[in-house]
């Protein structure tokens, strides 16, 4: 009973609308309309992985959102998920679709040049929109869309290089956790669907060498037959929030069918051509359906580095105007993300409503902050005003905003 209670008041969709962050309407059925401060949590969100992949080893690329049915059709999309693509007939005959992911666009490019076991492993990552058709009865807020984007990437390597690339994603798979403060609480190996691509002597090599990479870098996990994808064996990682609810969010294929049915291949050291293994990862996943288990975990209370509105700078009397605004002046070039209300009411007032809106930080200025230099910052959730010199204020706020990669550097 607490546990639904406590889900009724995190509701991500009733958060979203009550902290301005996004709405959804019936013409754009499925899809996010992200408003200012939900689009700067969407962004915070992609520059802080940007930055870990990055230092991982990962390239970024972008690959075409809309490409012809011939493609879909080598890669076996067309078969398995053409009902839940977005397809259009041009005038010249054309059929063409909306990509539901970018793994094949990713080994186009990968194809693009003669490849080097040298040059493995080599990893892709891409933060573009993707578009799946789901049932209108199966849409569900920002968990459940049409319109969507995943911190996704693809490791193109040799067979004896899984087991270092698994043991790398796992680390950084923990380390994000770690970061955005949620738990990994369980891994599960799903093998074979009924409904598959590729061969079973394919299926017995690629099950077992996920198997094999996941015991070998210390994974525990539940085995689930029949779950795998249509191409590949996959590990998914399971997190827990706050109330201790299950999300599937994380995952690891590992795929040898889809470099086999789009010929990509590489020169090995034995001058032959080889098929590489094609490792499709995700960390976040769909990151609009992370954003809304991220607002549900915190009851819209995030943390400051991602708070849309880190701290609001509120005025006690219209004297203290000009210098509110040289406060937020300053701290804005210090980099943080500031508001100003400056409206004729009571201090008491403004603070309940920003406290409402979940900001971490209320700068009360009046006269007497003006005189000395000083703000009186207040926490969310505390009660307490602490008066503080202005220039300690913003060395205080900026590390407590700084992201977590970034503290210290």
């Amino acid at each position: 009973l607490h546990r639904l209670e406590e889900a009724e008041k995190r509701d991500h969709r009733k958060l979203g609308q009550a902290m301005d962050l996004f709405h959804i309407q019936e013409e754009g059925r499925g899809m996010i309309f992200w408003h200012p401060k939900g689009w700067t949590l969407y962004r915070t969100l992609v520059d802080y992985m940007r930055r870990r992949i990055e230092a991982a080893g990962y390239v970024e690329v972008k690959t075409p959102q809309i490409m012809d049915r011939s493609l879909w059709e080598r890669s076996g999309h067309w078969e398995k998920f053409h009902a839940d693509m977005f397809v259009c007939e041009t005038a010249e005959g054309e059929t063409l679709a909306v990509k539901p992911m970018n793994c094949p666009g990713h080994i186009q490019i990968f194809n693009h040049g003669q490849r080097s076991y040298r040059e493995l492993p080599i990893r892709m990552a891409e933060f573009e929109g993707l578009h799946r058709y789901e049932s209108s009865g199966a849409l569900h807020g920002a968990m459940r869309v049409r319109q969507l984007a995943q911190d996704d990437g693809h490791i193109f390597c040799r067979e004896d290089q899984v087991e270092g690339e698994t043991r790398d994603f796992v680390k950084l798979l923990n380390s994000v956790y770690a970061d955005l403060g949620v738990e990994l609480h369980a891994v599960k190996l799903a093998l074979r669907p009924e409904l598959r691509a590729g061969t079973d002597e394919m299926w017995d090599l690629t099950e077992a060498m996920l198997e094999r990479a996941a015991r070998d870098v210390g994974l525990v996990f539940e085995i689930l037959p029949g779950e795998g994808g249509f191409y590949a064996p996959k590990l998914e990682f399971h997190l827990k929030d706050a109330i201790g609810r299950t999300w599937q969010c994380g995952t690891l294929q590992l795929d040898m069918v889809m470099p086999e049915r789009l010929d990509a291949t590489y020169i090995g050291e034995d001058g032959q051509k080889h098929r590489p293994v094609m490792l499709h990862r995700a960390i976040l996943g769909s990151l609009e359906r992370f954003i809304g288990v991220l607002i549900e975990h915190y009851a819209g209370a995030f943390p400051m580095w991602l708070a849309p509105v880190q701290v609001v700078i509120a005025t006690i009397t219209q004297d203290a105007d000009a210098y509110a605004n040289e406060v937020a002046t300053q701290m804005r070039a210090a980099g943080l993300r500031v508001a100003l209300d400056l409206r004729n009411e009571k201090v008491g007032y403004k603070v309940r409503e920003h406290s409402l809106s979940k900001t971490p930080v209320i700068a009360v200025v009046g006269r007497n902050e003006a005189e000395h230099g000083q703000v009186a910052l207040r926490r969310l959730g505390g009660d307490a005003q602490h008066a503080v010199a202005l220039e300690e204020a913003i060395a205080a706020l900026t590390l407590a905003a700084s992201p977590p990669d970034q503290r210290g550097a």
